[in-house]
This record gives C-alpha cells, structure tokens and sequence, in this order.
C-alpha cells in the first residue's frame, strides 16, 4: 500500500511546489517593479499598515509585514513540520540508506556557504549576524526551475533535491531557535511548556480531532511570539505533534490530510505574499560598488559558489566512500546540476535576513544578495541540467554493470 501510494504522493507534491515557484517568481518581479517605481512609496506604506488584535489586557500590534514574517510564514513551518515528520516516518528519508546521501549533502550546503560568508565579513563584526542567509534552500523555486526541464531530468535527481532542501530546512529550524531569538522572557517561555505539554498528551493518546491541536497550536504561537523567541517554531513544535494514525474509517491520517489541504494555500498564498512583502528592493541610489558591498557580496557567493561546491563535494565523498549509492539513473553532471540548483535561497534565505539584521539599514544588501546568488544560481543550474539526459545516465549505468568489477575505473 505505501509503495503505491507515496510515490504519488511525490509526484503531487513536486507538481504542486512547481507550480508555486512560478507564482513566487511573479511576485517577486511585481514587488520589484512597484519599489522602483512611481508607486513605491505606496507599496512600502501597504507594508508598513499597523494591524493590531487585543483580547483585553493582550494585545499583539505589528506592521502588516511583520504579520506576513511572523504570522503566516508559522503557517508555512507548521506545513513543513508535517512533511518533515512524514518523509521521515514513511517517506523518502525513513530508513538511514536514504537519508545519509540528502543529509551529508545538506551539511556541506549549510557549512561552506556560512563559511564564505563570515571570510568576506570578517573584517566588520556587525555584519556577522548575517551568516546563515546563504545557508537556506528554497524547495518552491528550486522544483519551479527543474519543472522546466521536464523529464530531461530522472525523478530521483528531483527527490534528492527534495531531501536537501528538507535537511535544509531542518538546518534553519534549528539556526533560528539557537540563533536568532531576541530578548527572552522566562514567564513566557514557562507558559509555553503548558500548551506542548498538551499537544503531547493528544499526540499519546491518539487523538485525530484537528481542533485540540488547533487551539493549543494558536497558544502556544502567541507565548513562543512573547517570548523572544521567533514564532516560526511554534508551527514546527505542534506539527510534530500531529498524529500518522488513521481515524477510523479515514483513507489518510489527519497528517497527511493537513498537508494536501494546506499545500496550496502556503505554494499559492503565503508565500507568494512573503516574497511580495519582501523582495522589493530600491535600486535608487545603488552603482557597481553596491554589488561588492560585503554584506551582499557574501550573501551572493555563498549561495552561488558555497552552496553548489559545498554539496557536490559531500555527495561526491559519500558516493565514493560507499556510505550511500548513486541515485537510479542519474549521472554526476546531474548531480552537480542538483548542487547548482539547491543555491537558489530565496525565500529562506530572506527570512533568515530578515532575522539577522532586524532594526538595520541592511535591508537592501540582504536583497540583492539573495536575488543575485539564487538567479545565477537558477540559471546555471538550468543551463547545466538542460544538456543532460536522464536515458544518457541509464545507459551509463547499464554499460557499467556490464563491465567486470575487477576492470572497473576505481
């Protein structure tokens, strides 16, 4: 039933990110045009509408970006939890064969682009906060461009990039809650415990009504957002909470029903409005000098060269040492095609920024870093991956096992 059923499951998922990376693109080009335009002072004064909600003496107040950063993009982390959660309890990473190849990868794409960033910043200390931005892999415009490609490109190439960007994911879950978390409050933080508390009995004791875990979840995002610590978390903690069981009667679990029915509001809505509010950058002002500022500079080579020399190289040492196989049908061209690929940030990647450099003048730079390393990124991954062929690989593998082991190339 799981062999039928998830490679499905895949496919949809793939389709669907593909999809919403062509919309984020369109976003991105729209915010672009209107900050550059006549109407930017109106597209930043839409940004910047105060929207406030109060239940007596609580009272959340923030700009309408801020909603979009905080708010909305939990309902994004919530949606990746629940895939987390469920690729690696019955998916594409729920055995360690599978998940050592993604996995080392994803480390050498998070290390060596932090690295490169804290080399070019490392003569000015207050620009170091910024060292995560290239480490982060936007999963939506990554499948949007290799969706281009059609089936140039074999599906395990298009699963392994799936994996590297969860892992990725998983990398900025984790950099967010030990790095950027602002001044704690501890009476919060102690309150927090009650509503995870809660989510951990209704995960035992099996509950698979969505509503409970509704509830707590909405909690727990406003004591996480009071805290200190970003509110992003809070959608991640009450995924993993989530039930796979079955409700009786039910094809799916109440799991995979969240995400198919939230799936394309966060490819078509959420997102797309997170790189509308937040890809708008002023190019008023900028020269050739704004392109090597050290900010921007580390930003953009680190997602252009960290991200493709970073994880090709930890694939390639995984291969070759026997840890993990090559994926089916795929060729070593296609493989760095994927590296080139996973360099588009993006969305993450201004996400991570805009926690890094909150309350600063940095804005600009993180933009155009971000924008340039992804489109070199997309585009010579794009270029790259078009002269391959997935049949080219097959018949390369096929030849090989053909060939003696003893008179194979070592």
């Amino acid at each position: 039933m799981l062999g039928t059923r998830y490679p499905d499951m895949i496919r949809e998922f793939l389709r669907m990110e593909s999809a919403g990376g062509i919309l984020l693109v369109l976003a991105t080009i729209l915010a672009m045009i209107l900050a550059n335009s006549g109407l930017g002072p109106l597209y930043d004064a839409f940004l910047e509408t105060p929207v406030a909600i109060q239940f007596g003496a609580l009272e959340i107040a923030k700009p309408l970006l801020l909603w979009i950063n905080d708010g909305l993009m939990a309902v994004f982390f919530f949606l990746v939890g629940l895939e987390m959660k469920r690729e690696f309890k019955v998916g594409e990473l729920s055995s360690p064969a599978r998940v050592a190849l993604p996995g080392i990868g994803a480390i050498g794409g998070i290390a060596l682009p932090a690295l490169i960033y804290v080399a070019i910043n490392a003569g000015s200390p207050e620009n170091l906060a910024g060292w995560a931005i290239p480490a982060a892999t936007d999963i939506a415009f990554a499948l949007a461009v290799m969706s281009l490609l059609g089936n140039r490109i074999p599906v395990a190439a298009k699963v392994l990039l799936l994996a590297i960007a969860i892992f990725d994911d998983l990398g900025a879950i984790l950099i967010i809650a030990f790095f950027y978390t602002g001044q704690l409050s501890q009476l919060s933080l102690i309150l927090a415990v009650i509503p995870i508390v809660g989510l951990l009995i209704l995960n035992l004791s099996g509950t698979t009504r969505l509503a409970p875990y509704v509830v707590l979840g909405i909690i727990l995002w406003v004591l996480v957002l009071k805290s200190g610590v970003h509110a992003t978390l809070a959608g991640v903690i009450t995924a993993l909470a989530i039930p796979m069981k079955k409700r009786e009667g039910a094809e799916h679990s109440l799991l995979e029903e969240l995400e198919h029915a939230l799936h394309p509001w966060v490819a078509f809505g959420i997102l797309p409005l997170f790189a509308f509010g937040n890809a708008g950058v002023s190019f008023a002002g900028m020269g050739l000098e704004s392109f090597v500022e050290p900010v921007k500079l580390g930003i953009s080579l680190g997602l252009f060269v960290g991200k493709q020399i970073g994880i090709f190289t930890f694939l390639w040492l995984t291969i070759r040492w026997g840890i993990a196989p090559m994926p089916q049908d795929t060729s070593w061209r296609q493989l760095y095609g994927v590296s080139l690929l996973a360099g588009i940030g993006f969305t993450m990647s201004l996400f991570i920024g805009s926690l890094a450099f909150e309350h600063t003048d940095f804005d600009a730079p993180i933009r155009l870093g971000v924008l340039t390393g992804s489109l070199l990124s997309a585009v010579a991954g794009f270029l790259l991956l078009s002269t391959t062929d997935s049949r080219q690989a097959a018949a390369q593998r096929t030849q090989q096992a053909a060939v003696p082991e003893e008179v194979r190339p070592s």
